[in-house]
């Protein structure tokens, strides 16, 4: 059996992003490539994002949720 997860490279890493589904912004800390299966026998791998939110929690969303954030200075 292989390992549950794997880092993938992202332009994106250590910059602010929105998670367009929720809106909410936050600094992207790492892509994983994660087996979400829960069974042995079958394994389902996606492409998840990790975001620091302000608050400093993280939370998951897909890869292709994820947009940059222009900020106005």
């Amino acid at each position: 059996m292989s390992e549950g997860y794997a880092y993938l490279p992202h332009r994106l890493l250590r910059r602010r992003v929105r998670d367009i589904p929720s809106g909410v912004e936050g600094v992207l800390m790492a892509v994983v490539n994660e087996d979400v299966s829960d069974c042995a026998g079958y394994e389902r791998w996606v492409e998840l994002a990790y975001v620091r939110d302000a608050s400093g929690r993280e939370f998951t969303t897909a890869v292709g949720n994820v947009e940059a954030v222009e900020r106005a200075d």
